[in-house]
């Protein structure tokens, strides 16, 4: 009895907290360069004397799908997807250093390249400075140029490099604001061999009818678990039942 109260309670526990991690996938089927989060369950015995008879549910570390998202085509400049793997390096809000694959750039009040978001873009050397007035370029190695206004190519100035890493898939971690990490809290080394696709951005991979069918056996097994515990309930009932008549 104990084995089944457990198992329904935890089970119900760890259903909730994918439904939660599963509609943050579908808030973000929109979100360009997203990657969706996988998580799985697994039954683990209760250590402790006494709990013998005990089992939970837990769910195991949470994994990301880092299957790329469709490349779409916008035309823009300032739009870049990255080709294959590889992630762009931007500055988080506490200025260190983190991955993302949202290629919607756009220049700030100051000149500094930023992600649609407001994320300062690295370059090889730090922030991308843009000058005044300027057509900016992105080429698809990274390197970002400008051209004054009605000028022609001639007039080309290179403000720098965008830094493009490629660590191995294993060692990057996601953080509460969406961006990547690698686990040692170590910056990447920048990848010659990532690559861009400019005048374009990558879409989410998050599947939205996969994700609702998802949602919907989330929900069931949630009420599942409910019942388990319910007949678990009514087992005690009647045991008791019972027990007072042979008493």
């Amino acid at each position: 009895m104990d084995r089944v109260i457990y198992i329904a309670m935890t089970g119900a526990r760890e259903v909730t907290r994918q439904q939660a991690a599963v509609a943050h996938n579908l808030a973000n089927v929109s979100t360009h360069g997203f990657r969706q989060e996988l998580s799985v369950f697994r039954a683990l015995p209760v250590v402790g004397e006494g709990a013998r008879t005990r089992a939970f549910v837990a769910e195991t570390t949470p994994r990301t799908d880092f299957t790329p998202g469709a490349i779409q085509v916008t035309g823009r400049n300032l739009d870049v997807a990255v080709r294959n793997t590889g992630w762009i390096a931007v500055q988080d809000a506490s200025g260190q250093e983190a991955y993302t694959r949202m290629g919607h750039f756009q220049v700030g009040q100051n000149g500094i390249l930023q992600t649609g978001n407001g994320l300062t873009v690295l370059g090889d050397g730090g922030p991308l400075a843009v000058p005044p007035d300027q057509d900016v370029l992105i080429a698809k190695d990274g390197t970002v140029s400008s051209v004054p206004v009605g000028q022609n190519l001639n007039a080309v100035a290179v403000a720098g490099r965008v830094k493009l890493v490629d660590p191995p898939e294993a060692d990057l971690k996601r953080g509460e604001d969406g961006l990547f990490r690698l686990a040692d809290g170590q910056p990447a080394p920048a990848d010659a061999g990532v690559e861009l696709v400019v005048g374009a951005l990558e879409t989410s991979n998050v599947n939205p009818a996969e994700t609702l069918v998802n949602m919907v056996s989330l929900s069931r097994q949630f009420e599942m678990q409910m019942r388990v515990l319910r007949a678990a309930e009514e087992n005690h009932r009647s045991g008791d039942k019972v027990l007072s008549a042979s008493a």
